[in-house]
């Protein structure tokens, strides 16, 4: 019992130390912050993003570090003067987030500190008279209290996971909700129920709700504890006891008339957060376009090699003097085929997602700033009203103090959010790119070892025959 004792305490030490380091580590981040304290597009702990500076004050490293070619057309945005990434965005120096600082100290008797854990897959398609869909499977195993059970297993399809977002982004507004796959198709695939198509959903709708269970807000939502634990019948009933069709219209006529209103005087920190997501969207779009021809033109590259191998089989039939050379090219070539495909694979699953993730994101966030906008904009109208007289004064006075609580709510909360986002934004892609870069060190190591081989066996053996014909 000592040992086990003094192990323990030698333990929880260890972590009060470590979580004091992450203390440490947040108030280094800010003090070191040469941008306002509290602004919302000015913050990035750790540096900022990647692709986009929101102020001038910030350092910022030109976008002539991707030595892009000047003559192609859809790169010219990345011009000398256009700021395209933060100098500590990929510095091997940034620091990692605090949760992942505490995981890199791990007890064998100690659990992981996440406690809700949601697995997407088994897709099964259904055909009724009406329609034709694809289900998901959904595994959530938690030991919250608040579930009745440890494990639950669902079936979800893809209008339930809109209905969620929806249900989401309307008791948080101002909060990031993390993007859902595209409805439709998908980067030019043209069927719907194609087996890529949907794999390539299904990770996508895994990520999402994974991305809901880290979130520190909307992982107790209620919504989403029923969307993973109700059976199909209840949680057909509980969509129905959501507000009827005339008050969702009238709520979309208000925030129509609202954003046509505009925001006279928005803070100077969303306007700061504003700019930010026009760069941002631009600069991920543009990545997303060439990680694509990227890819397109590396599969055309391995169609065209593959069929180099037979050719040189066939060749080798008929040439007696060079059977060994000549099979020995296709092997190399074979090799190189099999290289060429892994980093293929590579590109698919950790870059392509990433980046295409961060293009839905872009959309998000500018859908977040509207609804910012419509709240402030519904205050300013009243407090216009009140300053020309257009109704009860006492009753717009009311009015006005909730909807300022309601500001200041949803501005409190938009700009904690976007600091949370950021940080995990920035590691995403540095992540997925530095992987990448990696693949392509071993891709091209892998096949200069193995034309190198060959070419030093080709040599000693033309060095043999050259002695055994001087004999």
């Amino acid at each position: 019992m000592g040992t086990l004792g003094g192990a323990g305490q030698a333990a929880a030490a260890l972590r009060a130390r470590t979580l004091g380091m992450e203390g440490e580590h947040r108030a280094s981040q800010a003090r070191s912050s040469d941008l306002p304290s509290g602004g919302g597009g000015a913050e990035s702990p750790g540096g900022g993003a990647p692709f986009a500076g929101s102020s001038g004050s910030s350092t910022l490293l030109q976008a002539d570090v991707l030595d892009l070619e000047e003559d192609e057309d859809d790169l010219e945005v990345f011009s000398k003067d256009a700021s395209l990434m933060d100098m500590n965005s990929f510095s091997p120096m940034m620091p990692t987030s605090p949760l992942s600082m505490i995981n890199q100290i791990k007890f064998e008797d100690e659990t992981d500190l996440k406690d809700l854990f949601i697995t997407v897959d088994a897709p099964e398609s259904h055909v009724t008279t009406i329609e034709t869909f694809i289900t998901y499977r959904i595994i959530t195993k938690t030991s919250r209290g608040e579930f009745d059970s440890s494990e639950f297993e669902v079936r979800r399809r893809y209008q339930d996971f809109l209905w969620l977002k929806g249900k989401l982004e309307e008791v948080h507004p101002t909060l990031i909700i993390p993007p859902l796959p595209e409805k439709f198709i998908v980067k030019g695939m043209v069927d719907r129920f194609n087996d890529d198509f949907i794999e390539t959903r299904r990770k996508a709708l895994h990520k999402f709700l994974n991305r809901i269970a880290d979130h520190p807000t909307l992982t107790f939502n209620e919504d989403f504890k029923i969307f993973l634990t109700a059976q199909a019948w209840e949680l057909s009933s509980h969509k129905k006891q959501g507000p009827g069709l005339l008050s969702r219209m009238g709520q979309t006529v208000r925030a129509v008339a609202s954003s046509m209103r505009g925001v006279k005087n928005r803070p100077e920190e969303f306007m700061e957060m504003n700019n930010f997501i026009e760069i941002f969207s631009q600069k991920i779009n543009l990545i997303d376009k060439i990680s694509q021809r990227i890819y397109k033109e590396e599969r055309d590259y391995f169609d065209e090699m593959k069929e180099y191998g037979p050719i040189h089989i066939l060749w080798s039939a008929s040439e007696e003097d060079l059977v060994d050379t000549l099979r020995g090219v296709a092997s190399c070539i074979d090799k190189c085929c099999k290289a060429t495909e892994k980093r293929m694979s590579g590109l698919s699953e950790v870059l392509l997602p990433v980046v295409h993730e961060y293009v839905l994101y872009s959309e998000m966030l500018m859908g977040v700033m509207k609804r910012r906008d419509q709240i402030q904009a519904e205050l300013d109208s009243k407090v216009e009203a009140l300053t020309y007289k257009k109704g009860d004064p006492d009753l717009l006075t009311e009015e006005i103090g909730k909807l300022e609580d309601k500001v200041e709510c949803a501005n409190n909360a938009l700009k904690a959010d976007w600091e949370r986002w950021k940080l995990n934004m920035q590691n995403d892609i540095k992540s997925a790119f530095t992987d990448m870069a990696e693949e392509n060190i071993h891709y091209y190591e892998q096949c200069l070892a193995t034309w190198e081989s060959f070419l030093t066996s080709q040599t000693d053996l033309h060095l043999e025959e050259d002695s055994e014909d001087k004999l």
